[in-house]
């Protein structure tokens, strides 16, 4: 088993700031889950399987020219981080947006097998 560090948060922190899929996907397990903050379910919308969790962040990463996650804050357990971050994304069309966000990760074995996220969304 691999112990949860701050640098390996960080290193995930830094793939995602990269924008670059391949990166961050080095750092998901095959079987690993992510929750969206909305959706239907009491969990958001699930995306299971590193082949899905791809195309989603794949997604964002084409449709914005960049997408940065600023750390505010990072608590480590044994096996789960808890993040809290400003999210900031220049879109393509030169609209930008802003929110406060938190990811709860949950690690087994150096890989991400849950991402569960939460944000501020402005009305």
């Amino acid at each position: 088993m691999t112990d949860l560090t701050r640098e390996l948060v960080d290193a995930v922190g830094d793939a995602f700031n990269a924008n670059d899929i391949d990166i961050v996907m080095q750092y998901f397990a095959p079987d690993a889950t992510f929750d969206h903050a909305i959706g239907p379910d009491v969990h958001g919308v699930r995306f299971e399987g590193a082949d899905v969790i791809r195309s989603v962040f794949a997604g964002l990463f084409e449709k914005v020219e960049t997408v940065h996650w600023e750390t505010l804050d990072c608590a480590l357990t044994a096996t789960k981080a808890y993040c809290e971050y400003r999210r900031t994304a220049r879109h393509q069309d030169g609209t930008t947006e802003e929110y406060l966000s938190v990811d709860i990760l949950t690690f087994k074995n150096g890989l991400i097998v849950h991402k569960d996220t939460y944000y501020k969304q402005r009305t």
